[in-house]
């Protein structure tokens, strides 16, 4: 009797400019012979699972591995504060480019992208409608980006809830789960006496990247500050404390990170990938290759064990 296939369900986790290594995941993964039936994204997650579902992952990552410090930049449309500090109307242009005006119901690939309810706090799947509305629904994260009215909810980054979305992608049909999880480093890192990385600065390129795009959200916040803007201009101010942006960031993903391992015990994936990650801030999008690199090299060290369950 012929064997039955099983349906693979990847869950892409949250992870900022980490998540780069999606893109390494998956590649290694259609490398080594593994068909993905159902894909669900969270924040970045969602970002490169709907650009996979949409079928135009390579043009993505053309795109990101020339990314520098002034394209980063131009995605931070600095607002007034009155929900969040970007308005993210350029990053919606960037989805936009990448994955058109599609509904969900239509990709070829099912997808599912995960968010949080600011209301309640309960977790909303967005499993049909517009596809780049739900994504940026899912990369809201709170105080940074501004967050996305749908269907009488407003709603915001799905990390705070579900960090690596492993029970939506078995609620789809997944016999079999691979989950990617980006931030299992984050509090080890800092076990190990590593402070923040404002007051301890690398020397590397990535370091001299974030500083640049720091300095210049300075700016903006200088001039927005002309326009009765002193306090948030206070806010981004030099100082040897972390700014707000990396407080924010920082802070949501380590909770992220802990939210994570309780998810992963209650409910354990068929595979789990954890790239080798903590080397990469939460802003530097633009160390692209290494975070794709570090995907690729974790997934086909164990891509072998999903094989065989085949």
């Amino acid at each position: 009797m012929m064997k039955k296939k099983q349906k693979i369900g990847l869950a892409l986790g949250s992870g900022s400019a980490r998540g780069w290594a999606h893109i390494g995941v998956i590649e290694a993964l259609t490398k080594s012979g593994v068909e993905i039936d159902y894909v669900a994204g969270t924040s970045i997650g969602a970002v490169v699972g709907a650009v996979f579902a949409s079928g135009n992952l390579d043009s993505l990552k053309e795109v990101v591995l020339q990314f520098d410090w002034k394209q980063i930049l131009g995605f931070l449309d600095v607002v007034f504060p009155k929900s969040g500090l970007i308005d993210g109307k350029k990053v919606t242009d960037f989805l936009r480019h990448h994955v058109q005006e599609k509904a969900i119901e239509d990709l070829a690939t099912p997808f599912c992208a995960v968010s949080t309810n600011l209301a309640d706090g309960q977790e909303v799947v967005i499993r049909k409608g517009d596809l780049i509305e739900a994504v940026r629904a899912s990369i809201s994260l709170p105080g940074i980006f501004t967050p996305v009215k749908k269907d009488g909810m407003i709603l915001i980054d799905g990390g705070l809830v579900d960090p690596v979305p492993v029970s939506v992608v078995r609620s789809m049909g997944a016999d079999q789960v691979i989950a990617v999880d980006l931030n299992s480093d984050i509090v080890r890192r800092r076990g190990a006496g590593r402070t923040s990385p404002s007051m301890h600065p690398d020397k590397g390129p990535g370091r001299i990247v974030q500083s640049k795009v720091l300095a210049e959200l300075n700016k903006k916040v200088s001039a927005l500050r002309q326009q009765a803007m002193a306090q948030a201009g206070q806010w981004l101010s030099r100082d040897p404390m972390p700014n707000i942006f990396e407080v924010l960031q920082e802070s949501i993903h380590i909770m992220e990170a802990r939210i994570t391992d309780t998810r992963l015990r209650l409910d354990p994936p068929d595979l789990l990938i954890q790239p080798n990650l903590g080397h990469i801030k939460l802003m530097e999008f633009n160390r692209a290759q290494e975070a794709i690199d570090a995907g690729y090299k974790e997934t086909m060290r164990k891509a072998g064990d999903m094989i065989a369950k085949q």
